[in-house]
């Protein structure tokens, strides 16, 4: 199929590449309307599909592209670090994005479904920015319109350069922590953070009418079970259908030795473990 808009999403990974990295690249087979680049320094041999790349980086080399793009000496102790840096990719990769449309910032502790069937051409077109939460920007995938605009939002922040020299972990690109509150209803704009992070940058502009954002609740996450992965489609109770399915609490209760040598393009994920056959999972 042809689209309008182009799709690249950009992920920084450090590190042993954990069990459900099969999974990851499975799902991603399934979305050859979209590019993925993966920044990583681990030389392991993957059966990559079409629509994947890995692209060899240490963490000293990231270091070194966000002093030649931003003039500051980041200090990334550990990867997850990196984080604090999504919103930045744009700017940080604008080589790997020339030709795209859209970039995308996204975890690979993550099992997509039909990307495209939930980011079609009439909604990109329409907006600027689009998160996968209805109430904060998701650090996990977000989609961001490859512009200057866009690009550089992450510098309205007054704390970001603080942020990027800073050790501590502020989950800038999302909402500094305040999570409870924005799901029990709360404006960013409202809430004491210590930082003004991506959230409140994305909400104010989008208040001013600088920026089209939208926000969606079209992920699913925690300990929901009752979850297929179906030939590209993940699908919860046989009735509800999700962009992509985050294993954040998955693999805390989870923690198989080693991934699968092959994934099957039909499987089902409990609250606690995934299970390639029915039998097994009832």
């Amino acid at each position: 199929m042809i689209y309008r808009n182009k799709i690249i999403v950009l992920i920084c990974y450090f590190g042993k590449y954990p069990w459900y990295f099969p999974y990851f690249l499975h799902s991603c087979r399934f979305n050859p309307g979209v590019q993925f680049h993966i920044f990583s320094d681990i030389d392991e041999a993957f059966d990559l599909p079409g629509n994947v790349t890995i692209v060899n980086k240490s963490i000293g080399d990231i270091k070194a592209l966000i002093y030649a793009r931003l003039g500051l000496g980041a200090n990334i102790d550990f990867p997850y670090k990196l984080c604090d840096f999504k919103p930045a990719y744009g700017l940080l990769f604008e080589e790997y994005t020339k030709g795209y449309d859209f970039w995308g910032q996204s975890d690979i502790d993550i099992i997509y479904g039909n990307i495209r069937g939930f980011m079609t051409d009439d909604l990109l077109d329409s907006h600027d920015y689009i998160s996968c939460r209805h109430d904060y920007t998701t650090g996990c995938f977000a989609l961001y319109r490859n512009n200057a605009q866009m690009n550089t939002l992450f510098m309205r922040s007054r704390d970001y350069k603080t942020v990027f020299t800073s050790p501590a972990h502020f989950c800038f690109d999302e909402c500094n922590f305040a999570w409870d509150e924005l799901t029990a209803g709360a404006s960013i704009l409202n809430i004491k953070t210590e930082i003004e992070s991506f959230t409140h940058l994305v909400k104010a502009a989008e208040l001013s009418g600088e920026i089209r954002a939208h926000f969606d609740f079209i992920i699913i996450e925690g300990k929901t079970g009752r979850l297929v992965f179906d030939n590209g489609r993940i699908l919860y109770k046989k009735e509800f259908e999700g962009m992509l399915f985050h294993l954040y609490w998955l693999k805390k209760a989870y923690k198989p030795q080693r991934g699968p040598k092959k994934v099957p393009d039909r499987y089902y994920i409990s609250a606690n473990r995934i299970y390639h056959h029915r039998t097994q999972h009832a």
